[in-house]
């Protein structure tokens, strides 16, 4: 009878996971599709506008009589994102760190205002010509639909978290067109953990995402293949990777004074202060959007993203030149003025992505090395792949996603040729960064974030009971393997007569008695969600 029992809940636990697995993987599709269409034109339009911006900025540097147009459409621009950002403060800044702690369910999203203001803001900023990627604004905006589609399916709390996170990861999958690098960002960053639901949103969203791109794409006969498809690499031998060690030493050091260049700059933009703190956010946006128009009159490839800047270093740097200067003096003025654009960017709060400023940054760093590696000796045809390994410790140092990074080189280049040193790099990337004690930057952004607009402060402690039932989605798991909601901690299990006081390895069972403790703002969102765990 006891076996025929056990038999019984066993099967009625495999059909409540095979069910839940199907809700996800069918929501997540939606999702996925959804993302793939938005972020796919947001991304193309920001491309149309980079060109526009370049040409616009090349034509004024030809005729200075213009100078006075572009500083007024400069101001009026400025005006404009002031106003924007008013209306939505989650399109402030880089757009991951507010998708991170959306994904959390730290940060509650206002999808359609919030889609719609990134949006906008961050296609203004890029007609301007300032700095900015495309890539972090998609993940904020791919999180926002996962928001939208679960709202408006009417899908439950637990699940609306699962498909902003598979919004997330659809978003930079299709931005940067590098699924894996899209699924990896859900484990990595955005919950540093592995469960199994996350698994199955991310790929479900990402997968759908990337094919609707690849369809959008193909009908408007845009490029479809890898980002830099154009680096051609050559094996290094093993007796020069003391060129990958001694580079990864120099762009990680480099690494973490951009890291501390940009928080304080953050923390210097926090000083500006007004009574009204409307002025406060239009002063902060017409700094930052002033330096990066001066910045962009100085040299092309201080705007944008970054991705032409990337395509033309390595073997390509004899393309690179500033004001007629030579080679490594054109590489230190385009480095000086991406690093001081960006740091500005973080620094103010302007909508903005900064994951390919930072690899273009990355990768600036990785030609002007390869000129002093070719004066020592190093075979020319080692320079792209010298490019891309600075590319991910730099990387892997600021944001501290190793896995991320090499993943990432993979698809962007389509080779495996550089797994290895890459590997090299990005470990001495991510040991330097633990020796400076610094958090990723998303991290350190998001907390920001939540200081800025007194989420912590707001935040009060509840105390939930919840009963598991037989074949719950936490039936015979371990709790560190349940994403549970934001602050929440498991502090006690009633077990029949017994009490456990459980850890992460603590395997539940339905019948259990949880209490859960949780600092949160907003606690009917927490006992929905715990209640649809238990259930």
């Amino acid at each position: 009878m006891k076996h025929t029992i056990e038999q019984k809940q066993r099967k009625q636990l495999g059909k409540g996971v095979y069910q839940n697995a199907v809700r996800l993987i069918l929501v997540g599709c939606v999702t996925g599709v959804s993302v793939g269409v938005i972020v796919s034109f947001f991304n193309i339009l920001m491309h149309y506008g980079e060109e526009f911006s370049r040409d616009a900025y090349a034509f004024v540097r030809a005729n200075p009589a213009f100078l006075p147009l572009l500083l007024l459409t400069l101001c009026l621009g400025a005006f404009l994102i002031g106003v924007i950002i008013q209306f939505s403060t989650v399109a402030r800044g880089c757009g991951i760190p507010q998708a991170e702690g959306a994904t959390r369910g730290v940060i509650r999203f206002k999808w359609f205002r919030d889609i719609t203001a990134t949006f906008a803001a961050c296609l203004l900023s890029t007609f301007m010509g300032l700095s900015i990627g495309a890539e972090g604004p998609s993940v904020l905006i791919g999180a926002g639909v996962g928001d939208g589609v679960s709202s408006l399916l009417r899908r439950n709390e637990m699940i609306k978290k699962y498909q902003i996170t598979g919004g997330a990861c659809a978003g930079l999958a299709v931005a940067a067109n590098a699924p894996l690098t899209g699924i990896v960002f859900a484990f990595e960053e955005a919950h540093k953990r592995f469960t199994p639901e996350v698994f199955i949103c991310a790929f479900s969203s990402v997968i759908f995402g990337v094919l609707a791109r690849t369809v959008i794409y193909g009908f408007f006969n845009l490029h479809t293949g890898f980002s830099f498809a154009a680096y051609a690499f050559s094996e290094l031998p093993v007796a020069d990777y003391w060129y990958v060690a001694l580079a990864a030493f120099v762009v990680a050091g480099s690494g973490v004074g951009f890291y501390y260049a940009a928080i304080g700059m953050r923390k210097l933009f926090r000083k500006i202060r007004f009574q009204k703190h409307r002025i406060n956010s239009f002063v902060r946006t017409a700094i930052a959007v002033g330096v990066g128009g001066v910045a962009s009159l100085v040299t092309v490839y201080a705007m944008g993203g970054g991705h032409e800047l990337i395509e033309m270093l390595g073997s390509g740097t004899g393309d690179v030149e500033v004001f007629a200067l030579p080679l490594v003096l054109s590489l230190l003025v385009i480095l000086l003025m991406k690093t001081l654009v960006t740091a500005v960017n973080v620094g103010s709060g302007i909508p903005c992505g900064i994951f390919v400023p930072i690899i273009a940054i990355g990768a600036c760093l990785g030609s002007l090395l390869n000129q002093a590696w070719l004066a020592l000796g190093m075979d020319a045809s080692y320079c792209d792949i010298m490019v891309m390994i600075c590319l991910a410790t730099f990387f892997t140092t600021i944001i501290r996603a190793p896995i991320t990074a090499v993943i990432m080189i993979c698809e962007f280049t389509g080779s495996f040729v550089s797994l290895l040193p890459v590997v090299i790099g990005v470990a001495i990337g991510y040991f330097v960064g633990e020796l400076s004690r610094t958090d990723g930057l998303y991290e350190e952004l998001l907390e920001i974030y939540k200081e800025d607009y007194h989420i912590q402060s707001e935040a009060v402690t509840e105390i939930f009971t919840i009963t598991l039932s037989p074949a719950c989605i936490a039936d015979r798991r371990e709790v560190r393997d349940i994403l549970w909601p934001a602050g929440a901690k498991v502090t006690q299990i009633k077990r029949g007569e017994n009490t456990i006081l459980p850890d992460g390895d603590t395997v539940l069972h339905g019948g259990d008695i949880l209490t859960v403790v949780c600092k949160t703002t907003a606690p009917q969102s927490v006992k929905d969600e715990l209640t649809h765990i238990a259930e």
